[in-house]
């Protein structure tokens, strides 16, 4: 559906991008992931016609976005990092304007426009101007005008940058919603809102795709020691870190503060997470040191790296797990 075949992009002497080559299959839902700079702008803006690749090539749907320009556009919805809304028209016109460019007929048009002013929630704003709506709102607009000609392909760049955390949120349920429908690829360098939509991450760093898996998968590969995070109750905190230090295959032992630990510290128990040696089997060796003890286990689970611990081990020179 989306490919990328040995596809570089310079502007002027400096590489924005290079030697990329991807292939997404219809219906998967992608997440293209990097810091600011790394080239992620650049390769949306190839995939959707807007600038030709260097060298190598970029298809949608079979088509190829240089030699056959206009049919590749037809099956993409693209919702740019800064959306391109005329301030003085209203929703609806602007959607109907929008409609009549992509080649819609007005019979078309007038079915399909409020099912997606339903699907984006703008039932309320559909006749204002959009110079009056907030960011959130425009943001909605802008997904409404990728979605409104039903295209099979939906380009997302940093969907949810400048607007407040409501609507950060809205705007993730929505873009989920619409997965099902499409496939997606959605540039982003928010970590939590790869994590939260996408089942396949593309790392791309300086240029260069650095890593291309589910972010279990990556963790796996990368994780260069066990994890556990357990829970505890009846020990004070002191005697478990003691504990657990002294097991042979344990590398390090802290308190965990994050807002699930919290939670279940509220019930009276203490939570902890243990880094041990690879490959030494830890949750079942920390099971029986709790039991041994006598204590309370609570909870005991292995624990994948977190997207944010594996984005910054592919996009930093030191080795982080060193």
């Amino acid at each position: 559906m989306i490919k990328l075949e040995h596809m570089t992009k310079m502007y002027g002497d400096f590489p924005a991008v290079i030697d990329v080559s991807v292939d997404i299959q219809k219906g998967e839902i992608v997440g293209f992931l990097g810091p600011n700079g790394a080239g992620k702008t650049t390769t949306m803006r190839v995939l959707t016609g807007f600038t030709p690749p260097t060298e190598g090539t970029a298809s949608i749907a079979g088509y190829d976005v240089v030699d056959h320009s206009l049919e590749a556009r037809r099956h993409i919805g693209y919702l740019p990092e800064t959306v391109p809304l005329y301030l003085d028209m209203t929703v609806t016109d602007y959607l109907v304007f929008m409609g009549r460019i992509r080649g819609m007929n007005d019979e078309r048009i007038k079915k399909r426009l409020p099912e997606v002013i339903d699907r984006v929630k703008l039932g309320d704003y559909q006749f204002t101007h959009i110079q009056k709506l907030s960011k959130g709102y425009r943001q909605r607009v802008g997904i409404a005008q990728a979605i409104l000609h039903e295209p099979e392909v939906l380009v997302l760049d940093e969907p949810t940058i400048g607007i407040d955390p409501i609507q950060v949120v809205e705007t993730r349920s929505l873009i989920s919603e619409l997965a099902g429908d499409h496939t997606l690829i959605l540039s982003s360098h928010i970590l939590p809102e790869v994590s939260a939509i996408c089942k396949r991450v593309l790392v791309i760093h300086d240029g260069r795709i650095v890593a291309d898996d589910e972010p279990r998968n990556l963790s796996d590969k990368l994780q260069h020691t066990e994890r556990v995070q357990l829970a505890v109750r009846g020990p004070e905190s002191r005697e478990v870190v003691a504990a657990l230090r002294a097991l042979p295959i344990v590398i390090d032992v802290r308190n965990d503060n994050s807002a699930e630990a919290r939670r279940v510290s509220m019930d009276g128990a203490l939570t902890f997470i243990v880094d041990a040696k690879p490959g030494a089997r830890a949750v079942e060796t920390v099971a029986k040191t709790v039991v041994s003890k006598g204590w309370g286990l609570v909870n005991l689970h292995p624990l994948p790296m977190t997207l944010e611990e594996i984005f910054l081990q592919l996009t930093t020179k030191e080795d982080l797990g060193n």
